[in-house]
């Protein structure tokens, strides 16, 4: 699956606490956050870290993904 964005950071920020507010994240979800992870370098380090988050919380099982 190939996926392009073009969003602005503030979509970030909503996706973001959207997912820790409901503890759940879509797919659609994770590949917005893996691109701008992967392909944008003008990511605040605020935001790296969140998504960072996101990520540990699935590892553990604090966040689930639904589709």
């Amino acid at each position: 699956m190939q996926f392009t964005d073009n969003s602005p950071q503030s979509d970030l920020e909503a996706i973001l606490e959207r997912i820790f507010s409901n503890r759940r994240i879509t797919r659609q979800d994770q590949s917005i956050m893996m691109y701008k992870l992967l392909h944008e370098s003008d990511l605040s380090e605020h935001n790296m870290k969140q998504i960072n988050k996101v990520f540990d919380a699935l590892k553990r099982g604090i966040i689930k993904v639904v589709d």
